[in-house]
């Protein structure tokens, strides 16, 4: 195996034992052709995807960065490139006299080009004019969903370089997806997206960045009271849905594809990306999405409380133009929010082993927005499980 073990023989309280140490190499290390890690007691044959990151973190490279021999730079759209020229000069990111250089010139200041002249695969996802040549997973998938994941109204494959795909997501979710309350400031007509845009861009560029693409497509799905987002990929080693809450040193996954985010303005280079999202919700009074590991990638569920507010009558109607602004639809949502929470709690104090399905029925939303109410009332320490998901019960919370 290449590596030098230190042995030594010594003595403690009148016993003998055998110290053998091996120092942590610098190059990853096989076995008869296969590489190995430690997961607590036992020894994990690394393969697949796995393997393939481990390798390249050794070498201090990322998956993007890795070279694609057959691509040339007629694989690369001049629009994309200068649409993110665009962005970036407006962040003031990138010197205004570059506008005009080369495609291969811009790519090679952005470090996407080896000396060579070989495309990474940071280059053809970021600016390619075919992405699912060179990856076929890289596609934003949206749906719209009633009642259950079998309920599938309508869908789209958000298919296009990935520096472009966070307007056309936004796009596309404005026009067929989600709603936008008109109001009026002053004279002025107003129709802001039901959710806050800053906030979900954020959220949709981090999904793009971070996505592990060696896994499945970025999926989102639109339901009548939430939006949920998912993309696959572990978080960085010793890190915590709570680490990312709170400040932390940016570490992304796929470090080109980051780096052009940042220089196009998108997205922020020093972990501040929560903290952007939680800004934008809090400005508009609107709860925090929640976020959480599940299925071996990242899961954000936003609530859709101006849209369930406007559903449920309790706000202007979908379509009429009303004054009010977004003071008045906040207003209305969180009575809304109060009046699903204070029938939940009713149920629950009639029957505490009621399940979610029967609470579904009872308060007309779907299972999976129960769920998400459910895990909303613990968190605000209304309602509490004992037991186990089957044959547990609730029990509510009295506040003195």
């Amino acid at each position: 195996m290449g590596l030098l073990a230190t042995v030594n023989l010594l003595a403690e309280d009148g016993k003998e034992y055998l110290s053998i140490s091996v120092s942590a190499s610098e190059q990853p290390v096989s076995y008869r052709g296969k590489y190995y890690y430690r997961s607590g007691t036992t020894l994990q044959e690394m393969n697949g995807s796995a393997l393939q990151s481990f390798l390249l973190r050794k070498m201090n490279l990322s998956w993007d960065a890795v070279i694609q021999p057959n691509a040339s730079i007629e694989d690369i759209d001049r629009e994309a490139v200068d649409y993110f020229m665009r962005h970036a000069i407006e962040a003031q990111r990138i010197d205004p006299e570059t506008r005009n250089d080369s495609t291969e010139k811009i790519l090679r200041n952005l470090k996407l080009v080896d000396d060579q002249g070989h495309l990474t695969m940071a280059a053809l996802l970021l600016f390619g004019k075919d992405i699912e040549r060179w990856n076929m997973s890289a596609i934003f998938r949206i749906g719209r969903f009633q009642v259950s994941r079998d309920n599938l109204i309508i869908q789209d494959n958000i298919i296009c370089p990935l520096i472009m795909m966070p307007d056309r997501v936004i796009s596309t979710l404005r026009s067929k997806y989600l709603v936008s309350p008109i109001h009026y400031e002053g004279l002025f007509r107003k129709e802001p997206l039901e959710i806050p845009e800053d906030g979900l861009r954020e959220i949709i560029c981090n999904a793009i960045v971070h996505k592990d693409y060696t896994g499945t497509f970025i999926q989102m799905r639109v339901w009548d009271d939430r939006v949920e987002l998912w993309n696959i990929g572990t978080l960085p080693e010793g890190f915590t849905v709570e680490t990312l809450m709170a400040e932390h040193d940016s570490r992304p996954r796929n470090m080109l594809i980051a780096k052009v985010f940042y220089l196009a303005g998108f997205i922020e280079a020093w972990g501040r990306g929560y903290e952007k999202i939680r800004k934008a919700f809090k400005s508009e009074k609107l709860q925090f999405p929640s976020f959480e590991l599940v299925r071996g990638g990242m899961l954000a569920t936003i609530p859709r409380e101006r849209f369930v507010a406007i559903n449920n009558g309790t706000s202007q109607k979908s379509g009429q133009e009303t004054e009010g602004g977004s003071e008045t639809t906040q207003k209305t949502t969180q009575k809304t929010t109060q009046k699903t929470t204070e029938k939940i709690l009713e149920c629950i104090k009639q029957n505490p082993f009621i399940s979610r399905k029967e609470l579904s029925e009872l308060c007309g939303i779907t299972p999976d927005g129960i769920k998400w109410q459910l895990k909303n009332m613990q968190a605000h320490g209304l309602i509490i499980r004992i037991g186990p998901d089957k044959g547990g019960h609730w029990e509510v919370i009295e506040k003195p």
